[in-house]
């Protein structure tokens, strides 16, 4: 196998032994006896590309920004690597590309640490805002909250807890351990309050069941007295409503009992309504026809006539009796005009023949006279003296006192 001193890195002896050129001048890296020189020249260069590709891909890792732990124990293990490397070709290079990656990892560690410790900064405040609002949660009056809702609220902030856990940085121990302490006292306290708020409730409903089954059973045993029962039915109606709730399922079922017992009572009434109105239908035509008597007094003038008539109608409109339900507003009321328009009748013929009112007028009435007496004389005084101006205020005089004496006759 012959020499070859001009491969810039390397060489191979006569025994097929291959060197690597380096500062210190030269190494032993091999032998590959079975082949040219080029040729174990060449196998020991492939070696030396491959480093040099770790290197490379090395390099483009940093630029992508890959973790600084990687990376610095990849350096690490591959400079010693190519110190001692059995390959040929320019390792110091590849050591000084390698020291280089060494500053730029340094700069990244400071990135990275800061990029770091802000990101655990922000996941520290997140969580520490789910804390919060489960805390708010836990404050509010347990006596006016509403259950259902604060129940799926702590459910959510929960779900964010935990995703924020598996998706976000791993906090500081003692932090992540503070939070979670008072997360899970407010959710102890969530939970305890809603436990106590249920069982008073479970306290509430079972006293307004016991109420309200009384109550269905007292309505049932009214039933056998129809109609009768009724008053007694709307008694209970109204305990029944300052009963308070017993819950939706039990409230249904007693209510559509109570209920029922109430309809069987409405209905025995609502059968003796029918039966009445039948037999009241005849009264109505009766009341009708008393209304077609009474009636033309809306406009009588004649009091004593007006007053004897009313009366009269009046006996037999009671002798009559009960006309239908839905009939008796409408004769009530026409009879109830009538009487209206007689009363006033009357109360203004008292108001004429008071006789307080009466001897007030006359004696306003003698003074009205006697002042038109005076006018009258003056008036003629002043015709015959010829003054314009005294005639005009003696008329004008005249007049008003006239007037006046008309209102009070």
């Amino acid at each position: 196998m012959a020499t070859n001193d001009q491969a810039p890195w390397g060489r191979v002896d006569e025994t097929g032994t291959v060197f690597v050129r380096d500062a210190d001048g030269e190494r032993a890296v091999g032998q590959y006896p079975d082949g040219t020189a080029e040729e174990a020249l060449a196998y020991f260069e492939r070696k030396y590309t491959e480093l040099a590709g770790q290197v490379t891909l090395l390099e483009q890792r940093i630029k992508r920004g890959t973790a600084v732990a990687d990376v610095a124990k990849t350096i690490s293990t591959l400079t010693t690597t190519i110190t001692t490397a059995n390959a040929v070709g320019d390792l110091a290079m590849l050591t000084r590309r390698l020291e280089a990656l060494g500053g730029a990892v340094g700069e990244i560690v400071e990135k990275q640490s800061a990029e770091q410790k802000a990101q655990i900064e922000a996941a520290v405040a997140e969580r520490a805002a789910l804390v919060e609002e489960a805390e708010q949660l836990a404050a509010q009056d347990p006596s006016k909250v509403q259950w259902k809702q604060v129940s799926a609220a702590l459910d959510e902030i929960f779900a964010k807890w935990q995703k924020h856990q598996q998706d976000g940085p791993r906090l500081p121990k003692n932090e992540s351990n503070e939070l979670w302490k008072r997360f899970r006292a407010a959710r102890t306290t969530i939970e305890t309050h809603r436990k106590a708020f249920f069982a008073e409730l479970d306290s509430v409903h079972r006293d307004a069941r016991g109420k309200k089954q009384e109550l269905v059973e007292k309505a049932e045993a009214l039933i056998p007295k129809g109609a009768d029962g009724i008053p007694g039915y709307r008694s209970l109606l109204d305990q029944w409503k300052l009963a308070g709730r017993a819950g939706k399922k039990f409230d249904d079922a007693l209510w559509a009992k109570f209920k029922a017992a109430g309809d069987v009572l409405y209905g025995a009434k609502a059968e003796v309504d029918a039966h009445d109105d039948e037999e009241f239908t005849a009264n109505y035509e009766q009341k009708l026809v008393l209304l077609a008597e009474a009636e033309p007094l809306l406009t009588e003038t004649d009091r004593v006539k007006a007053k004897e008539t009313l009366a009269q109608v009046q006996r037999r409109w009671d002798a009559v009796g009960k006309v239908p339900r839905d009939k008796v507003k409408v004769v009530e009321d026409r009879l109830r005009k009538v009487e209206t328009a007689v009363r006033k009748l009357d109360e203004e013929h008292w108001e004429k023949n008071n006789p307080e009112r009466k001897a007030r007028s006359e004696g306003l009435a003698s003074q009205l006279q006697d002042a038109i007496a005076k006018l009258e004389r003056e008036l003629a005084d002043a015709e015959a003296s010829g003054d314009k101006r005294k005639v005009a205020d003696a008329r004008e005089a005249l007049d008003a006192r006239k007037v006046w004496l008309d209102a009070l006759g």
